[in-house]
């Protein structure tokens, strides 16, 4: 069964949108080395309540806008059923290196959504 792994908020102005974020909720918010205006956030310790850790994205990188993204096995799989159920693939498969493959979707209300598939050997 596929969880929500991770989420993304798009912002005009990433850095604007995480001091936002940090004053309100206290979220640890930093740069991913190498993935230009790509901030991770940390919303909490995994030992902690539980939870899921995101990231904040500039606008104009982002081919869906705020996403939720769920787990999947096999991205390819998850992408045909999306299209059988009557979905749409907005960006299909990306690498994300060391992290794994990425999707975005949308259901047939049009709510966009991604798809992970974990791989850490992802180049």
């Amino acid at each position: 069964m596929g969880r929500v792994a991770h989420f993304e908020i798009v912002a005009s102005d990433p850095q604007q949108a995480a001091t936002f974020y940090n004053g309100v909720f206290g979220w640890e918010i930093r740069p991913w080395d190498g993935h230009g205006e790509y901030l991770l956030v940390l919303t909490g310790e995994d030992d902690e309540v539980p939870g899921i850790n995101g990231a904040i994205v500039h606008r104009s990188q982002s081919p869906a806008g705020s996403v939720n993204l769920v787990d999947v096995v096999s991205l390819d799989s998850a992408m045909v059923r999306v299209a059988e159920n009557g979905g749409t693939i907005v960006h299909t498969r990306t690498t994300v290196p060391g992290v794994g493959y990425v999707a975005y979707c949308r259901d047939p209300e049009g709510n966009a959504f991604g798809l992970i598939e974990r791989s850490p050997t992802a180049s």
